[in-house]
């Protein structure tokens, strides 16, 4: 049985019968609910919607992205990853209407120009000190302490929090502390967009003889839970679910443990009211079993991976504008 999309199209339902309307920085407008979770069991299969068809590549592009660090939009647009392209021109756009309102690029002209020029895609492709660089670039600056009646200068420091999170699992796994957050709130003005999914924590445990059985060579099994400000439940939360059920996965697969619970704290939990056609005709389909998933090739502190999703059914897709 498949319980995550039962889960999904539940929480559709709770929108359009609970949600309140709530205006938007999009001017788009929302019904919106608070305070929900996703809970899955990773043994049941891939957490991949099948309600609708979900543009796989895409999500582990952007997922490669985040471990690589990097923050410019050209990566994404040179590997077919149009996502974060109205928020790298929209701020391309306000920056020019201040300088130099006549030359301004129209939107497919701004996208070329950053697949084919280097030194305008280094300036404008840059989105701010978003997800990546928070996950692996973490600054933290230095600043004068006292130590016993001395000052001292504290040493400037980057933080590679994923490198961190690795050693920490594989050498104290029981620890309460296996956090990594990308809501740094000194750098939030600096970022087009501050992140929606702003951290997320693993827990393991011991597996049981019970699990042992079933993977050999195993002795721990490893949770995530994130957590999200902000989610655009038509369009973005099941490309969250399922990247998040990718990076425990390639976690398990750096540290020999079994990927268990994958669970989403979500907090303003929005249908924007352009989807909401859409959503009404997600929570009427039957879904499919879930598919699953192999990693090939795993360099995870280099952001590169193969994959291969299997026996992966799925309904139409559903048209979702994205507002930005």
């Amino acid at each position: 049985m498949n319980k995550l999309d039962h889960q999904y199209q539940t929480l559709l339902q709770d929108i359009l019968e609970n949600g309140v309307e709530k205006g938007d920085r999009t001017g788009t407008g929302t019904l919106s609910v608070f305070g929900r979770q996703i809970r899955h069991n990773m043994s049941e299969g891939f957490p991949l919607i099948t309600t609708k068809k979900m543009a796989i590549k895409t999500m582990m592009t952007e997922l490669k992205w985040f471990l690589k660090g990097d923050t410019n939009i050209k990566y994404l647009v040179d590997n077919g990853c149009n996502i974060w392209n109205g928020d790298c021109y929209r701020n391309y756009e306000i920056l020019m209407i201040g300088n130099n309102p006549k030359n301004i690029l129209k939107p497919i002209e701004f996208i070329n120009k950053i697949k084919t020029d280097d030194t305008f895609a280094k300036k404008w492709g840059e989105l701010g000190p978003i997800y990546g660089k928070q996950w692996r670039r973490w600054f933290q600056q230095g600043e004068e302490i006292y130590v016993g009646d001395t000052l001292q200068s504290k040493t400037e420091e980057v933080i590679d929090q994923i490198n961190d999170l690795i050693n920490e699992l594989k050498t104290n796994p029981d620890s309460r502390r296996l956090m990594v957050s990308a809501w740094n709130v000194s750098e939030i003005d600096q970022m087009t967009l501050p992140p929606c999914h702003y951290g997320f924590q693993v827990y393991t445990r011991k597996s049981t003889r019970e699990e042992k059985i079933v993977n050999p060579g195993k002795y721990r099994t490893i949770s995530l839970m994130w957590n999200q400000r902000s989610v655009d439940t038509g369009l973005g939360l099941p490309f969250n679910i399922a990247s998040y059920g990718a990076l425990l996965t390639l976690i398990s697969h750096e540290v020999n443990m079994v990927p268990d619970m994958l669970i989403g704290n979500l907090g303003d939990t929005h249908l924007y009211k352009d989807h909401l056609d859409g959503a009404r005709e997600q929570m009427e389909r039957t879904s499919f079993n879930l598919p699953t998933i192999e990693f090939t090739n795993v360099n995870l502190l280099e952001g590169n991976f193969d994959y291969e999703v299997k026996d992966y059914q799925y309904h139409p897709t559903i048209k979702f504008p994205l507002s930005n």
